[in-house]
Formats: C-alpha cells, sequence, structure tokens
C-alpha cells in the first residue's frame, strides 16, 4: 500500500481514443511526449483515518491512531475532459498501461477492461455510461496501478455484470470480483454504478477500498463490496444484496489493518453473513447505516459507535467484538448471571477487544446477544436500543464488563443470561425483572415523574436501562400499559418482577 503523497500526474491534449475494428485487444497509453507531472502542493494531502475522525472524542481518536492512512484524496473526482483520453468500448479487450485520465462510454461483452500501469500515478477511469457484461471473467481488472480511481460521470448510470463461474483458484491474486483491483481503489463521482456478481464478489481490491461518492447498487454471490487493508465509506447511495459479508476487511496480519470506517452516506445492507465484519477495528462515525438482514450485523476485533444513525437486523448478534482467541477461565466471572452488580456470564476472560459507543444512535434486533464483546463494553454518549434475544441462550448484554458513563441504553433481551453495568460505571441504570409482550408500553419513574415509556418490539423478560437521569441506590416504579408492576433500585440487579402477560 502506498504512504506517500505521489506528484500528480496532467495529461495535456490527447484527444479522442476510439477503440474500433477487429483485433482482439487495444492497448490504450499516454504519450510520454504529452505528459508532464508538477508537485503536489499538499492541498490535498491524504488524510489519516483518525484525523477523519477528528470529531470522535479524544479517548476514539487515540484508539484510531494506529490505523492504516486513507489512499482517498478530497480531489478525486475531479478533471479535465480536454485533457482526457476518450474510449469508446467496442469488441476487444482493452489494456491501460500508464497514468492518466481516461473517459470510457459504450458497451463491451465477454471482454475485459485491464489496467497495467507501472509507473507512478493515478489512473483515473471516467465511467460514462458504460456497460460491461462478461461470462468469461471479471470485466474490470487492475493488474498493477499506483492508485485506480473511478469517477462515476454525472448524471450517467454505469452496469457491470458478471456471470462467469469464478471456480476456486490456489492463485490469491486470481480475479474474483466483477471489479478486481490489486491497487488501492476508489470509488467518486456523482453518477450511479450497478454491479451485479453472480458467484463472486462485486467490487474487491487487494489494497484498501474507499468509496467518496456516487450512488451503488451491488448484487454478489458472495461479498459485496471487499477491501484487504480497509474499507472506507466517506459519503454517496450504497445498497448491497450480497450472498457473504455485505462489506468486508480482511487483512489480519496486524492491528493497524483490516478496517471498516463508515464517515458518512446512506448504507443499506442485506447480508447473507455479516453485514460489516472487519479483522480489525470496524468503525461507525457518521452517515445512515442500514442492516435489513444479517447473520451478525457488525463484527470486528473492536467495534466503535461515534456518531450515524445505525439501525441492525441479526439472526444472531447484533455487534460482536472479538479477536477470536477467547479462554475459558476457572469459575464464572464475578457475580455470575444476573447475580448482582457487575454480575456476568461467567466462564470467560477477556480476549481484549471492545465494544465502545460514544455516540450516534443504535438500535438492534437481534436473536442472539444484541452486543456482544469477548472483551468489554464501554458506553460514554450516543442512544442504544436494543430488542435482544427471546431465548435465554443469549442475552441483550455480553461481555466481562459493561461500563457505563453516558448516554441512554435501553437493552430488553431475555432472562436467562442477564449481564449488568459493572460497579465502576459511574452513570445510573436499572435492571428490570419483566415479561412485557410485544406490543406493550413500559414505563420507569419515581412516582412523580415519568423517566422513560417506550414501546416494547418483541417479547422481553429483562430489561437494562441506564441514562442521566437515574442516580443509583434510589427506587423506582415500573409500569406496563399504565398499570405498576413492581419497584426497582438502581444499580441492582434485579430478583424478580411482576408480570404483564406472557411473552409471545
Amino acid at each position: 500500500m502506498n504512504r506517500i503523497i505521489m506528484p500528480t500526474l496532467t495529461v495535456l491534449a490527447l484527444g479522442a481514443v476510439v477503440l474500433t475494428g477487429c483485433s482482439t485487444s487495444t492497448t490504450v497509453s499516454a504519450p510520454a511526449s504529452t505528459a508532464s507531472t508538477s508537485a503536489s502542493s499538499g492541498t490535498s494531502a491524504r488524510e489519516t483515518t483518525s484525523s477523519t475522525a477528528s470529531g470522535l472524542g479524544t479517548g476514539v481518536t487515540s484508539f484510531l491512531a494506529d490505523n492504516v492512512t486513507s489512499h482517498a484524496e478530497s480531489d478525486d473526482a475531479d478533471y479535465d475532459p480536454s485533457t482526457a483520453s476518450r474510449i469508446t468500448l467496442g469488441s476487444q479487450d482493452v489494456l491501460i498501461s500508464e497514468p492518466g485520465t481516461y473517459i470510457l462510454s459504450g458497451t463491451l461483452t465477454d471482454a475485459t477492461i485491464t489496467v497495467n500501469s507501472t509507473a507512478k500515478g493515478k489512473v483515473r477511469l471516467v465511467l460514462d455510461s458504460v456497460t460491461l457484461t462478461s461470462a468469461k471473467g471479471s470485466p474490470l481488472v487492475v493488474t498493477a496501478a499506483d492508485e485506480v480511481v473511478l469517477v462515476l460521470a454525472d448524471g450517467s448510470t454505469n452496469t457491470i455484470t458478471d456471470t462467469s463461474a469464478h471456480t476456486k483458484s490456489d492463485d490469491p491474486d486470481e480475479p474474483n470480483a466483477a471489479i478486481f483491483s490489486m491497487a488501492d481503489l476508489t470509488i467518486a463521482g456523482t453518477g450511479t454504478l450497478q454491479v451485479t456478481s453472480n458467484n463472486a464478489d462485486a467490487i474487491a481490491s487487494k489494497d484498501g477500498l474507499v468509496v467518496s461518492s456516487g450512488t451503488l447498487a451491488l448484487t454478489a454471490g458472495d461479498d459485496g463490496l471487499r477491501g484487504k487493508d480497509y474499507v472506507i465509506i466517506d459519503g454517496g447511495t450504497i445498497d448491497v444484496k450480497s450472498g457473504a459479508d455485505a462489506i468486508k476487511s480482511t487483512n489480519e496480519t496486524d492491528d493497524t489493518v483490516g478496517l471498516v470506517m463508515i464517515n458518512a452516506g446512506t448504507v443499506s445492507l442485506n447480508a447473507g453473513d455479516d453485514a460489516i465484519h472487519a479483522e480489525g477495528d470496524l468503525v461507525v462515525a457518521g452517515g445512515n447505516l442500514t442492516v435489513t438482514s444479517s447473520v451478525e450485523g457488525l463484527e470486528g476485533a473492536n467495534v466503535v459507535i461515534a456518531g450515524g444513525q445505525t439501525s441492525i437486523i441479526s439472526s444472531d448478534d447484533g455487534l460482536n467484538a472479538t479477536s477470536g482467541t477467547t479462554a475459558t477461565a476457572t469459575g464464572g466471572a464475578a457475580g455470575g448471571p444476573g447475580g448482582g452488580p457487575g454480575g456476568g456470564p461467567g466462564g470467560e476472560t477477556s480476549d481484549g477487544s471492545q465494544v465502545v459507543i460514544t455516540g450516534g444512535h443504535l438500535s438492534v434486533d437481534s436473536e442472539g446477544d444484541g452486543l456482544d464483546s469477548n472483551g468489554t463494553i464501554t458506553m460514554t454518549g450516543g442512544e442504544v436500543v436494543i430488542a435482544g434475544p427471546t431465548r435465554n441462550d443469549n442475552g441483550a448484554l455480553d461481555a466481562t464488563s459493561v461500563t457505563i458513563s453516558g448516554g441512554s441504553l435501553i437493552a430488553a433481551g431475555s432472562a436467562g443470561m442477564v449481564v449488568t453495568p459493572s460497579t465502576s460505571s459511574t452513570q445510573g441504570w436499572v435492571a428490570i425483572s419483566q415479561n412485557v409482550s410485544a406490543g406493550q408500553t413500559l414505563e420507569l419513574g419515581d412516582g412523580t415523574t415519568t423517566l422513560l415509556s417506550f414501546q416494547v418490539t418483541k417479547p422481553a423478560a429483562s430489561i437494562i436501562v441506564s441514562m442521566p437521569s437515574i442516580t443509583n441506590a434510589q427506587t423506582y416504579q415500573v409500569s406496563v400499559d399504565g398499570t405498576v408492576t413492581s419497584s426497582v433500585t438502581a444499580g441492582q440487579a434485579s430478583t424478580g418482577g411482576g408480570r404483564a402477560g406472557a411473552p409471545r
């Protein structure tokens, strides 16, 4: 991965290049005599992920400080049409061998556009109403480049369809996506890109992958968006339907890679496996993220929710932080399930992973654990609402410790594996043992003021609530549909409660 700012390349007066004729392969390059370079002014210097997340608070920015640097630049979508090479697609393969800006239009069937540029400099491919369809292999392949930018031209709709078999290969660099890149890849512009891959990934990079803008509609038999070192979403409208993971970063060699970060944009994911899977850190810092279907919603070694609006539906865990090295302890965690303040699931020691919530709004509808960490859960801000499992083998919260010092939390789920906040939490909380049916309204009050009123969306038997207005050691009344059913003391794990209709 390139970690320095490369000089910008200006291609002068190339005119139009129209690919016609009966040749099976056409090579397009920028003539050396018309190319000149100028040193970067530094006005669009590459940003680190920590500077991108500068508004997330000191704790989060230091947490992210050792992550990789994004290759994307603010002017990636900028180009001068008068100095670009113009390529009208025909019936033959296209090879682009040098840095420069290339405007592509037209239709290409059962052929491949290949970028193989070994020189320093950015290859910018402007897709202007392009249709690529192939049953023989990946339609768009980058075998070598310093960096590639796909610019979606203003007002254009571009369609790339890969129907080839993509049988498994021992070669890790074998193209296995409709758009496949061995180099850093950025997608920008204001147009639309529709990608379908019947048997493989939609878009994949063996380096870093950034979506800066544009409208993307991706359908994949395997993963939707896959990067090796990182996947960063800085904007755009993205809709992914995938047979496996919707968004994925795969590098697990050290803790500076394997990052997935959502900074802005509107992202909708329908996944056959994880909606987002990061081998390293997974961060939602902004934007609107909706997971309509997944096995696990968000999974990474560390999962951070620092901003934005996030909604997750999962058949297993909503959020899962794991490094894959969880050890079994001798004996249970202090307190045991529901056994008092700081009660935990028992039997596990921390693997060092974390769920960290500092801001934003998060709603989870899970059949497994709502928030699951093989290490710790820490909440300092934001809003979290969990409609957790109805089965007793999972819980709305699952971690070796849960520490809350800010924000608001409603975690409703089953009563079989209840985990309550630890004694180190500085914000008050209550644990309500109460059978509540879907559609019923649960209220929490101090006898004078109603502190909380919310409608339960799934049957629940245990509800953990934490908010700034709750004071530990104070007693509160619990009501269901306007009828007082029990009282709870803040800061204590519940040992029982009234019934208000059996769960259904």
